[in-house]
Formats: C-alpha cells, structure tokens, sequence
C-alpha cells in the first residue's frame, strides 16, 4: 500500500482557503470562547501575526498537493508534453542500467573495500569501479554512523555517509561483521519464491475454509498440473496391475487396488494456492450426513497416498479406522488454547500507513505507549511475496507486544495471509482491517466494504480465527452509510465469531473526518458485547483529559486507540501516564526527531538510498507536527484536534519554524538533521495535513 494512505491518516473535508482570523465581521475582537466555537484556536493576542503572503512559487503544502493533483488529472496534456509510456522491459533496463552507474557501489564490495571480494564479478548488477564512486560521493553528514554503538563495523561500508566516523584497520579481503539485528520478521527467500511460484500451500486455511463450506471449486494452475501428472501416474499403475494379473488370475480379485483418478472437480486438501477463484457462498444448511461423507472422502484420498508410498493393501485396511478419525476439525484451535492478550488500560498506537512505520514506533515506545500495530498490509500483495509489503510487518525488539494488520476481501486470501504470517512472523496478535474508507480498499470489496456484508464480516474473521491460536482482533468504523450505525447489532455476535477484541472508530464511512468521533455510539456498544470481547474507542484522543474522559464514560471500553493525535504530538502517551498537559520545548521537539532520524538511519540505511528514505518519511511526519500548537501560547487548554490555528509567532525562532505549514520549512528542518538535499529535491504530502474540519460540522 505505498501509494494510498490508510484511514487513519486521511482528512478528506472541504476548506476553506480564507485565513483563520481572531476577529469578528465588525472587526470586534472574538473571545476565547468564541472562538472554540467556531473551532479556531484560541492563540494568546501577543503570539498572532499576519497570514504569511504565498507567492505563486512558493513552495508550500497548498501549492504541493496541488501540483500533484494536477499531474494526475484525467484532462489531457498539450501534445508536446505528452509523456512517452515505457513498457516494463525498458524500464527494467533503465534501472539495471542506474545500478550500473558509479552512484551505485557493489555492497559487498562496499563492505570490504575488496573489488575481488563481490562473488559475481564482471556478471555483477553494481558498479565495482570504488575511485569513481569517492569521487562523486556526497560530503560525509555530521555526527557519528547511527552503527557505531557497537564494536561491529557498519554494514554499509564506504557507502555510509557517516564513513569519516567508521574504524579504522578493517583488513582487506576480510568479511565485516554486521551489526546484531535488532529487528524480525523478515520475509524468507524460500518462502518467497515459493509464492512468486504459486507453489505455497495452505492446509489449515484450506481445511478451514472446506470445514465452513467456503472452499472454492475452481483451480490453480498448480492443481492442473498436478492432477496431468497423477493421471499419467495412474494410469502406469493400473497398466502395470493388468499384466500382473494374467499370470495371477487366482490372486486377482484378493489384490486387485481400485486406483482413484482425481476428478475434475476434486479438491485436494493443501494444494489451493492464492490464485484461486472467489469462494462459493456456504449453503443455509450443512447436514451433519454431508460432513461425515466429506471426512470420509478426505480419509480415503489419504489411503490412497499411503498405498502410494508402499503399503500393501491389508495395511491400508487396517489404517482405515484411524484415519477417518483424523478430521479436518482436528486443526482447529480449541478455544482455551487460544492466546490471550489484554489490552485494558494499555495506551494502543494505531495503525497508521505511511508515518507509522518501524521508527516512529519506536520514538512512541520511547514516549511511553504500550501497544504498537504494523501499518496496514494488503493480503494479496503479501501472498504474492512483494518484499515491500512484508515490510511493512517488521517489528523491533523494543515493541514488546505488537501486532500487524492485514486487509482482505475474502475468507480465502484472509486466512491463508493469516496462516503464513502467523508461521513466518513473530507478533502477539493479528489484526483484520474492516474500516478502511480508501476508495481503492473498498471497490476491491476490502476495509469498510465489508460492514455491507456481514455475512462475508462473520466468514473472514471465522477463517481466520480457526486456524491459529494467535489472538485475532478486528477494527471496524460504526458503519458504511451517514446515519446507519449498524455494529451495535452485530457486536454481540463478533465475539461468537472468534475475535478477541473490537476497534471501533466513532465515524462512518462516508462521513470520514467530517465531523467528530460519536464516543457515545462506541459506549453503547461495548455495552452490549460479551464479557468475553474486549472494546476499544478510537478517534480524537488528543489529551490525557480526553482520555480520562472516555474512560470515566465508559466504563466497559479495554482501552482507547490512539492515531492522528500520536502523529501530531507523540509525547502524548507520555502526558496521559503523568496526567499534565506538557508544556514541551522547542528543543525537546527537536531531540525526538533527533532519535527518529537515529532510528530511520538504523532501519533504512546510512547510505544515501537510506538518509533520502529516512528524510522523506520525516517530512511526511512534519506535515502533522506542524498542527501542534505549544500549550504556553494557547488561553484556552488543552488543544482539540479540530481547532484550525491561525498564524502565530512561536517562542523562539525554532518554534515559530516547526509551526510553519509550508514544505519549503519542513525541508530546513531535514536539513538541520539530515544535511542539505539533493539538487532538484521535492516533495509533496501523500495526505491533506492542513484540512481541518469545518467549524459548523465539528
């Protein structure tokens, strides 16, 4: 999901694009409480000043996002301009060729400062020329390589740019020690060619999914070329089987083997693989007859893969009655051997796409939160093997109860996504995103989709939950449509389902960040959910006062999902455990963009690839942390997520920059940390970080 932004970061409303004033229209001063009202920000008169003049090429998140809408406007371009569309082999050769330039050094040659060191030699995809890559090499960033904590050298070598800070007498030729990983949940290379080949089983979710009666008939081409090769096989046996019984026609009929030839629409438990056709609908009524003859097919297809390995037919008869009782069910978890998790009281950091990734995390487990969730991650990018979404799964050591989300139309590529991850992953809990409003989640049926559906809502979590004892929870908006709340009728059910737990976001679908999170909806329905499903609020938590106020009124809620307010002020986990408002400082903001700058640099890289990834995901964090407004310059407190803040002088010359809206000051403050940024450096927010909601909806 790198190109769309997830719901919790979205902030769809219509602005208005007059400045925030503090006056009336007679030009009467508003007082505080007038202006809460209208949901400005009530500045202290001293700390006000003029709205800054926007030139027409200044380079702000206005001007930015606009320039990124119109490059993707369907209007079309002047013929001269038209951009040439290159077929995936040319831009295939276009990349080799960039690796190939001296801007791209050999890692292993890198590491080692050997050119003989790289196994590959002359066939290598990098360059090997080590002059001409010094030569054109950015200056070395100030401060030390974030890997030279530890007595092991740093992975990337003459390619980090902190190189001057490095060890000196590495030996030539030797083979550098990289730095004990902290992190896990990196994707086998096994185990991705093998879903790159469509060659990955899924028993259990196959199991599952026959057992619930939501197995699809169609076929992989994998399941094709297996039953060729059975037939061909089959049909040696039996050939084989006629000769020998002309010589012994007397043992014929006492050994004589009725050899079973997969049918055409035979299923084979463990060989569906993520490319199967949709499900079938489960039928109203299974009869416990239809089952029975299902666990008898199952048992007489295992029989006849052991009499294929060797067994004569008197052994097979006599395996008969224990195989048949080995059922399908036999997978399935029994409820006490599921893993508990509790949440309660527990301060829960959202899933956020894009800004909630690994080191941010990290900087919020630092500020005190207790729960941390990977971003979102599409089910069918996951079981295709894409090394970009299984990123997004990554977990370090510090997040000591930590969780992933997944987001999928279907039983099927659910539980088989919940299967492989639970086998490939380390994780204390596995989420199953129902709320996502993205338009492109949800006509592929997936996120918010699926409250229209609540028979497919009960399938999913049914599949996904009987295969595995990690707990599984789900995240779900009050409904799809304005005005047509619908979880409080499915709430007492959800836990029947097999769920451990419930996030309810206070907002539908359609109203996205229109208004603000119905709390009393969220309390109404933990209410009515069983003692054994754990509720959780989500939605404008943005004070340790919001949420103690949600928690005194609900009595029944586990916990509060934090999101938008941890992106805006991360020390909010830190304000809630010591209950005060944090009047933080200037430097202090600075020093926690110090760490997460670390902490990217450890997670992505030291060399330049690494230091540009880590600054395009800070000034992502930027376009929210400019929002926040320091207490001592507010009359009324604590700030509310929906205030609009009017333009306004910070305390020192820090503050007044870190509270600019403009992409040009986010890109300074990168460059106070990160150095300066390449020539012709851009950048435009994948979100709306300065639409606040309208003041008569909030």
């Amino acid at each position: 999901m790198e190109d769309s932004v997830t719901a919790e970061l979205l902030d769809d409303t219509a602005v208005s694009e007059e400045p925030v004033s503090h006056s009336a229209d007679n030009g009467t001063q508003l007082t505080p409480q007038q202006l809460v009202a209208k949901a400005i920000a009530p500045v202290k008169r001293e700390f006000l000043r003029p709205p800054p003049v926007r030139s027409s090429s200044s380079n702000n998140v206005k001007d930015a996002t606009s320039t990124a809408k119109s490059d993707s406007d369907d209007k079309p371009a002047p013929s001269g301009l038209v951009k040439e569309k290159k077929s995936k082999r040319q831009l295939k050769r276009e990349r080799r060729q960039e690796q190939k330039s001296t801007r791209h050094l050999c890692p292993e040659i890198a590491k080692t400062g050997d050119v003989s060191s790289c196994r590959y030699s002359d066939k290598c995809r990098f360059s090997h020329d080590i002059e001409a890559f010094k030569s054109q090499k950015p200056a070395d960033l100030d401060g030390e390589c974030p890997f030279s904590g530890a007595e092991q050298l740093c992975p990337y070598g003459l390619a980090c740019r902190f190189a001057g800070t490095h060890k000196e007498g590495v030996p030539a030729g030797s083979s550098v020690t990289l730095k004990k990983c902290s992190e896990m949940n990196g994707l086998n290379k096994d185990v991705q060619k093998l879903l790159w080949k469509n060659k990955m089983k899924f028993p259990k979710a196959d199991s599952k999914l026959k057992e619930l009666g939501l197995l699809a008939q169609g076929k992989s081409k994998l399941r094709v070329k297996e039953d060729k090769e059975n037939a061909v096989s089959n049909d040696i046996v039996v050939a084989d089987r006629t000769c020998c019984s002309k010589v012994n026609n007397d043992l014929d009929a006492d050994l004589e083997i009725s050899v079973k030839v997969p049918e055409e629409n035979e299923q084979e438990e463990g060989t569906f693989s993520s490319d199967e056709s949709r499900p079938l609908k489960k039928s109203k009524s299974l009869s416990s007859e239809n089952f029975h003859s299902d666990q008898v097919d199952n048992g007489a297809r295992m029989i006849d893969e052991t009499i294929g390995e060797g067994h004569t037919p008197i052994e097979s008869e006599v395996m008969n009655d224990s195989v048949l009782l080995d059922s399908d069910a036999s997978l399935k978890p029994h409820p006490r051997e599921k893993k508990l998790i509790d949440f309660r009281d527990k301060l829960y950091l959202a899933p956020l796409t894009t800004v909630g990734n690994l080191p941010f995390r990290r900087v919020c487990k630092v500020l005190g939160a207790d729960v941390t969730c990977g971003e979102m991650a599409m089910c069918t990018n996951l079981l295709q093997g894409q090394a970009s979404e299984w990123a997004l799964l990554r977990r370090h050591s510090s997040e000591d109860l930590f969780g992933v989300q997944i987001c999928g139309a279907y039983p099927d590529t659910v539980s088989r996504a919940v299967e492989l991850i639970n086998k490939e992953c380390v994780l204390d809990f596995i989420d199953i995103n129902m709320g996502c409003p993205i338009d492109i989640v949800v006509n592929k049926g997936a996120g918010s989709a699926l409250l229209t559906k609540p028979m497919r809502m009960k399938s999913v979590v049914e599949a996904a939950s009987g295969i595995v004892d990690t707990p599984i929870t789900i995240k779900v908006r009050t409904g799809y449509f304005e005005g047509k709340n619908r979880i409080d009728s499915l709430i007492a059910d959800i836990g029947n389902w097999g769920a451990s737990a419930v996030t309810i976001h206070g907002r539908t679908r359609q109203q996205r960040y229109s208004k603000l999170a119905d709390w009393e909806y969220i309390n109404r329905c933990s209410s009515l959910a069983p003692e054994s499903l754990q509720v959780i609020g989500n939605g404008d938590v943005f004070s340790y006062s919001d949420w103690n106020r949600h928690r005194d009124e609900g009595p029944k809620l586990a916990t509060c999902m934090i999101a938008r307010g941890a992106l805006i002020k991360p020390w909010l986990f830190t304000e809630i455990k010591e209950q005060r408002n944090w009047d933080i400082t200037s430097g202090e903001r600075l020093n926690i963009l110090k760490d997460f700058v670390h902490f990217g640099l450890e997670h992505w890289g030291s060399d330049t690839k690494g230091v540009e990834t880590t600054r395009h995901f800070l000034l992502e964090w930027l376009s929210y942390t400019c929002r926040y407004i320091p207490v001592g310059l507010l009359d009324v407190v604590p700030q509310r997520l929906n205030w609009r803040p009017p333009s306004y002088f910070g305390r020192d010359d820090l503050e007044t920059l870190m509270s600019s809206d403009s992409a040009a000051d986010w890109i300074k403050i990168s460059e106070m940390l990160l150095g300066k940024v390449p020539d012709g450096f851009s950048f435009a927010p994948k979100h709306k970080s300065n639409a606040y909601d309208r003041a008569e909806n909030g």
